[in-house]
């Protein structure tokens, strides 16, 4: 039975909560959990969103004191593991929320780099501090967010391990959005938006930016081109034409 990450599904948006208190760390039993939760997501969810239980942390990080014993295999083991999970939380088809509160840091912010896009409340704070510790980030850090945000500040943070307030994550573009309210009813109001639209094309169109970013740009507009003629064979592509023309809100169907 699982205790530290719950499932919810809301009418097609599907909310995982990390609940492993004081600050959610990503000890084994949470990593554990978290991949059996994504295996439960769907072709009836429209949307995930993925939050920390409580106001001080989304994720504070991985769980330090399971690190004195780790030698090179276990180290390189234990990456491998965490990895494979969040790489399993991005290849969903689904799009995917973080809705940060609190501290998103290390192993934290990995996992929110490993969603679509993030919404974060004013008090939230930023960091990939392992250098601290005299290790490196290793579920993804080093490489997600370069490409997110660009090589210079990703280093200017990798190499410092300096903590971001929310208004330089936002600045930066590490996140969205910050929102004055609850991280949840942010991300709760754009998957709402997105719900509206043709799920189908919503999860063809982050096919193509997902897969595409791995291409030339001649190689990702053939993807481009690929993916909009196989929507071109779906009844959500007819309902939408006939919708906008006939001036009334579609009844998508995910046919």
């Amino acid at each position: 039975m699982m205790t530290k990450v719950r499932f919810e599904n809301e009418n097609g948006v599907v909310i995982i909560t990390i609940d492993s208190p004081p600050v959610n760390v990503l000890d084994k039993e949470v990593l554990a959990e978290l991949s059996a939760v994504i295996d439960q997501i769907n072709d009836e969810t429209d949307v995930v969103i993925i939050q920390g239980a409580g106001e001080k942390a989304f994720v504070a990080g991985a769980d330090i004191k399971e690190f004195p014993e780790l030698n090179q295999e276990t180290g390189k083991a234990l990456c491998l593991e965490g990895q494979a999970i969040f790489q399993k939380l991005e290849d969903l088809p689904q799009p995917v929320i973080a809705a940060i509160d609190g501290y998103a840091l290390g192993g934290g912010l990995e996992l929110a780099l490993a969603c679509d896009f993030r919404i974060a409340t004013e008090r939230s704070k930023f960091g990939l501090p392992e250098v601290s510790l005299g290790i490196i980030p290793g579920y993804g850090g080093t490489q997600r967010l370069p490409r997110l945000i660009g090589e210079g500040k990703a280093k200017q943070m990798i190499f410092s391990g300096e903590i971001f307030s929310a208004e330089e994550a936002y600045r930066i573009g590490i996140i969205e959005e910050i929102t004055p309210n609850s991280a949840l009813e942010g991300a709760q109001r754009w998957a709402e938006i997105i719900r509206k639209r043709g799920q189908l094309a919503v999860q063809k169109a982050k096919q193509a930016i997902n897969e595409g970013r791995e291409l030339s740009l001649n190689g990702a507009l053939a993807l481009e081109a690929s993916l909009f003629g196989q929507i071109c064979e779906t009844k959500d592509k007819n309902e939408g034409v006939a919708a906008f023309i006939e001036r009334r809100e579609p009844n998508f169907q995910k046919k």
